[in-house]
């Protein structure tokens, strides 16, 4: 077993949830939408966002495995707050869309208590990653 609550783990699912729903709900009627045309920067958010909602279903069946998926969100939502978002903010040119998209990006903050970090310590800090050879010789 792998020590995590079942309560920790529906709050996981709570999480991936959040995100497929959340996402699906705002994008995917647009990835849907054969008349939907985007230019370069919009495609790749479009596509990012959408494959991560589409993963994130995923995460109802296997929240511990899917993790690494939580760990991205944070993390590309923290760089773009705190190398896009704040130099904006502390500069008083934050205009209206860029508002919203900072209040979209702070909402991963309900990711924080739902993650077990001694789980993600434990998995992907202080334990032995994969061997990077074959160890001994063939055969």
């Amino acid at each position: 077993m792998t020590g995590i609550s079942v309560f920790r783990l529906n709050l996981l699912r709570a999480g991936y949830l959040l995100i497929a729903v959340g996402l699906g709900l705002t994008l995917w009627p647009e990835i849907l939408d054969p008349a939907s045309h985007w230019g370069l920067s919009r495609g790749v958010v479009v596509a990012m966002l959408g494959a991560l909602s589409a993963l994130s279903v995923l995460g109802l069946r296997y929240p511990l495995r899917m993790l690494p998926l939580l760990l991205f969100e944070l993390a590309w939502k923290a760089l773009w707050l705190s190398r896009v978002a704040l130099p904006l903010w502390l500069g008083h040119r934050v205009d209206a869309g860029t508002a919203e998209t900072i209040f979209a990006c702070a909402l991963v903050i309900v990711l924080l208590p739902v993650i077990p970090w001694r789980h993600v310590v434990a998995t992907y800090v202080t334990a032995p990653g994969e061997p990077w050879r074959r160890q001994g010789a063939p055969g």
